[in-house]
């Protein structure tokens, strides 16, 4: 039987024990049956996402997941954003993520989302900011919330920068935290010191503008990080013998490496990347795609979020409200399908403690044709799924075990 998959990826998930929880991670502390029901009906192990050498972001991590191997092609964060958004890059293009983030008069880097700054309001400041900085060298773009991109134009530029990740940088100063070039070329140099001058213009221009008024969390600078150029990753169906691959998710990140790699992108109105998501339309579409589709990724971006603010109560309704409002009523919507493999991992853990990625394997529970003989395991976490039969899975493993190749 030809085998179909639903990957329930919920972003940042994984967790160290809190002493506030007698001892216990989020996961293990939080009600999650729909997961642990995926545990107790097949097999359990981990995954590694985030190889050794890279970026410990997102972007790696879900390339890892989805076995395209960044080890071989990771291009950055910025020309994956750009994919999402269909901005068509230039052979002399570098590409950066770009977020707007508060830092204090004293120097501190106090919020790397300038107070998760809702749409309308990030969206007047980024055309805002193109329409004082821009040039036939800079373009501003929009994202969503935060997360937004910023493009260098022209042979004097370089991706060869290396920065800080603002989400794992809160509360240190500004000084410490500067971009450096990675080589020792002129172009390396010349892209620094850009940067520099134009991240102190736009600081300047940001303080002083009205939308910043009042704001306890204001968007007063930007930070460009993860540059790269125009991404060249393997098509989805090639690599996986001709079967279609589908990803929902909120950010241009995950979107973005769907439209790289030529997996249908399924825009759910009203998906935030945060605890207000609409999970009811993302558990509709995640029903439709299966109907198409031989692999459907719902990533779900909230945890993540709440990790890095250091919110343990956001975290764990987080995690609760993704089981009970997208995990179980899946499941329970297709518990008559034989063909389907269920699968849930995060894609790297975020210690509440840390507020920042770490490279440890994350938990896996697979269950569904794939795993005719379920384990011991009964309980989906970081600690039970090392008891499982799967061990550590890596690269294409997980796919192709999910979609019987």
């Amino acid at each position: 039987m030809k085998h179909k998959a639903i990957i329930f990826l919920p972003d940042g998930m994984a967790d160290l024990p809190l002493e506030e929880l007698g001892g216990k991670t989020p996961l293990e502390y939080a009600h999650t049956p729909g997961m642990d029901a995926i545990a107790a009906r097949g097999a359990n192990g981990t995954f590694l996402s985030l190889p050794e050498g890279l970026p410990t972001s997102s972007d790696v991590a879900n390339m890892s997941v989805l076995g395209f191997r960044p080890e071989l092609n990771y291009p950055g964060r910025g020309p994956i954003e750009c994919a999402s958004q269909k901005i068509e890059l230039g052979p002399d293009d570098v590409a950066f993520r770009c977020n707007l983030v508060y830092a204090s008069e004293d120097g501190i880097l106090r919020d790397y989302s300038a107070g998760h700054i809702d749409n309308e309001r990030s969206l007047q400041l980024m055309q805002a900011l193109q329409e004082e900085f821009g040039s036939s060298e800079v373009t501003f773009y929009p994202g969503v919330s935060y997360r937004n991109l910023l493009v260098l134009h022209g042979k004097k530029f370089s991706a060869a920068v290396d920065y800080f990740k603002p989400d794992s940088s809160a509360d240190m100063p500004l000084d410490e935290l500067r971009s450096t070039p990675a080589d020792d070329t002129p172009e390396a140099a010349a892209t620094v010191a850009f940067l520099h001058d134009l991240e102190e213009r736009c600081a300047k221009f940001l303080a002083a503008h009205e939308l910043n008024k009042g704001q306890s969390s204001p968007a007063n600078r930007i930070w460009p990080w993860s540059p790269g150029k125009k991404p060249a990753i393997e098509n989805f169906s090639q690599r996986y013998a001709g079967r279609k691959g589908a990803i929902i998710s909120a950010v241009d990140v995950i979107k973005g490496l769907g439209r790289c790699t030529d997996m249908a992108v399924i825009e759910v109105p009203g998906a935030t990347g945060f605890i207000d998501t609409n999970y009811s339309g993302k558990l509709e579409a995640a029903l439709k795609a299966i109907e198409e589709y031989d692999l459907v990724y719902l990533h779900i971006e909230a945890v993540d979020e709440c990790s890095h603010l250091g919110d343990l109560k956001l975290k764990l309704k987080a995690i609760e409200d993704i089981d009970a409002q997208i995990v179980l009523p899946l499941l329970e919507a297709l518990k008559e399908r034989k063909d389907i493999n269920f699968a849930v991992l995060p894609d790297h853990p975020v210690p509440i403690k840390l507020r920042k990625h770490t490279t440890v394997p994350v938990p896996l529970a697979i269950c569904g044709p794939a795993i005719p003989e379920p384990d011991s395991v009964q309980f989906y976490s970081e600690r039970e799924t090392l008891k499982g039969s799967l061990g550590l899975l890596k690269e294409d493993m997980l796919i192709k075990k999910l979609l019987g190749l």
